[in-house]
């Protein structure tokens, strides 16, 4: 593993402490970071602690069991951290009615974590879980998560959320102005493209920002 560079391990373990601490007002100690980060090994908690304190992560007092400190440099990533709310599914595929909204996809807490400098604008963002395949050729899938903006204003070529309104369907595409029409172009070569003669039924909810892929 080069320096500097956080194992998927160590992350978990940083933001355990990190919680825990919140939670607790101390930190924790060798074995209820083991618990909290899925390791069995007490050795595997300690070998990691150490690399974490080379790293400049963590202050760690070796003659005391909880003697962990997060440092300052941890501080400053996690104040660059944007949460992002997880609002419902969209569907990247014919156009499809949107579910009942009684009752939310996800729990008013659900969100995505992401640092500030993948995003052009932290303002207005919005997630959704992508749903079908019509998007493919864009390198989205079913099951990946899409950053939205919610913005009215596009450009031709932009991928946006679409909501229909005389269908009171919604669908994930890219967007083109054709004249007096407006073209929602799938990137599937198997699907064709939607043409919507009256641009008035038709509102752009956001625009895509950022794609998080699912992977296997």
């Amino acid at each position: 593993m080069a320096r500097g560079k956080l194992s998927d391990r160590q992350r978990k373990m940083l933001d355990f402490i990190r919680m825990f601490g919140l939670e607790n007002g101390y930190p924790p100690s060798i074995r209820e970071i083991g618990r909290g980060a899925d390791i069995s090994s007490t050795s595997v908690v300690n070998y990691n602690l150490n690399r974490l304190v080379e790293q400049g992560y963590l202050d760690r007092d070796q003659n005391v069991s909880r003697g962990l400190r997060l440092t300052e440099k941890l501080t400053s990533q996690v104040n660059d951290i944007v949460r992002v709310p997880l609002v419902g599914r969209i569907f990247a595929s014919e156009p499809v009615p949107v579910p009942s909204t009684d009752s939310p996809m996800f729990g008013a807490d659900e969100a995505i974590e992401i640092t500030q400098n993948l995003l052009s604008s932290t303002a207005d963002l919005f997630a959704l879980e992508v749903k079908g395949d019509s998007m493919i050729d864009a390198m989205i899938g079913d099951g990946d998560i899409v950053v939205m903006q919610r913005k009215p204003e596009w450009s031709n070529g932009d991928m946006v959320a679409v909501w229909l309104k005389d269908k009171e369907e919604t669908t994930l595409k890219h967007i083109y102005l054709e004249g007096d029409t407006v073209r929602l172009q799938p990137a599937n070569p198997t699907m064709k493209p939607i043409i919507i003669e009256d641009p008035e039924n038709l509102e752009v909810q956001g625009k895509v920002m950022l794609v998080l892929r699912q992977l296997e």
